[in-house]
């Protein structure tokens, strides 16, 4: 705040010493007098206004760290090894991650119940965020001021309720096979083509269960086609000897050894094994790959409100994004802010499609539950 106290101060007492001459001296020397306490008044004041200007220059503007007393609380399925050193470089609070995949992730919190240890979760399972959301565990009305800069695609994601932000969204399930087995004409290239005799016995993916994105893959047939049509396709792949595996690299295994020769598999998965020479080609169906959004979301009882959104925005800068991208085998992925750009080697032309998150909570338990009765027999 500027202070004017010593400006006013010189100019009283300069105003005091003129008055005091005038009964001994001419008009014109006081009128002279006068005018030059009056330039003194000015000329200080104005070296004071400078200083002022001077020192608002150099003093930084007043910082908006919160003190931590403990590191911030986030459970994630993903980039759990780059992700503290990342946020602490950007912002200079700590954060704790506690790694689970999606099934565990959410037994977990589940369990804390109103006693909750975490302080955001940051999950590729956006149905079981919605969950949260509308049970009231989420904190609402509140948006990161880098928002904006969300494509598209991302901004219609977004809850009315703002309980949640997506930071990307990668293909739950891409079409790969062997291509020492299928060549181009004969290899699958629809989510139809799986139930076809000729790959009887030779289709493998991820359990609904447990893998994170796999309920958001299979969830999108039962939304698209409503819950008989979901329920008869995935009848017919069962029919036609769907093999099902806990998780994406047990599907991987499962590709890579010949004991499947065709997967529904996630796709840092299938460009892992791409790029690690194995024989395999990826396809992308003009119908749709099923996505599975990455979405962050804070806990409504955080005792660290101010850091946790700042960690919300750190996940939707553009840099954060950026690195995530560049990280590795977790970086094939659509990211959701602007000014990102995707792997090289990752295909252009995606159509990622997704059930409506508040559909597929809603059916969330049921559909799991025919899957896994569907499964056994």
């Amino acid at each position: 705040m500027k202070r004017k106290i010593g400006m006013l101060a010189a100019a009283g007492i300069l105003s005091a010493a003129a008055l005091a001459g005038c009964s001994s001296q001419t008009a014109e020397t006081a009128a002279e007098t006068t005018t030059a306490a009056e330039t003194a008044a000015e000329t200080e004041a104005s070296s004071e206004e400078t200083a002022e200007d001077t020192t608002a220059e150099e003093t930084p503007a007043e910082s908006t760290t919160v003190t931590q007393t403990e590191p911030l609380v986030v459970y994630l399925n993903d980039f759990d090894a780059i992700i503290p050193e990342l946020f602490k470089e950007a912002t200079g609070y700590d954060v704790e991650v506690v790694v689970g995949n999606g099934a565990e992730t959410m037994a977990r919190i589940e369990t804390e119940g109103d006693n909750p240890q975490w302080d955001v979760v940051w999950l590729d399972s956006m149905p079981s965020i919605y969950a949260l959301g509308a049970q009231g565990r989420l904190l609402t009305d509140w948006e990161p001021s880098n928002a904006a800069n969300l494509k598209e695609y991302f901004q219609e994601i977004v809850p009315a309720d703002k309980a949640y932000y997506p930071t990307g969204a990668h293909a739950a399930g891409v079409i790969a096979y062997r291509n020492d087995v299928y060549t181009e004409e004969t290899a699958p290239t629809t989510w139809e083509d799986l139930t076809s005799e000729e790959y009887k016995d030779q289709v493998g993916m991820a359990d609904p269960s447990v893998a994170a994105p796999a309920y958001p893959f299979v969830s999108w047939f039962f939304n698209s086609m409503d819950m008989e049509g979901g329920k008869e396709y995935f009848s017919s792949m069962f029919d036609n000897g769907l093999k099902i595996y806990p998780k994406n690299p047990q599907v991987v295994q499962a590709l890579a050894s010949g004991e499947i020769s065709v997967a529904a598999l996630q796709e840092s998965n299938a460009y892992g094994m791409v790029a690690s020479g194995e024989p395999i080609t990826i396809v992308w169906p003009e119908e749709g790959a099923p996505a599975s959004v990455r979405v962050a979301g804070i806990s409504a009882k955080t005792e660290q409100p101010e850091v946790a959104k700042a960690f919300v925005e750190f996940l939707l800068d553009p840099e954060t994004q950026q690195a995530l991208v560049d990280s590795g085998d977790e970086g094939y992925f659509e990211p959701s802010a602007e000014g990102v750009t995707p792997k090289t080697d990752r295909a252009t032309d995606t159509n990622l499609v997704y059930a409506d998150a508040a559909w597929a909570s809603e059916h969330e338990a049921e559909i799991k539950e025919w899957f896994a009765d569907a499964s056994v027999q």
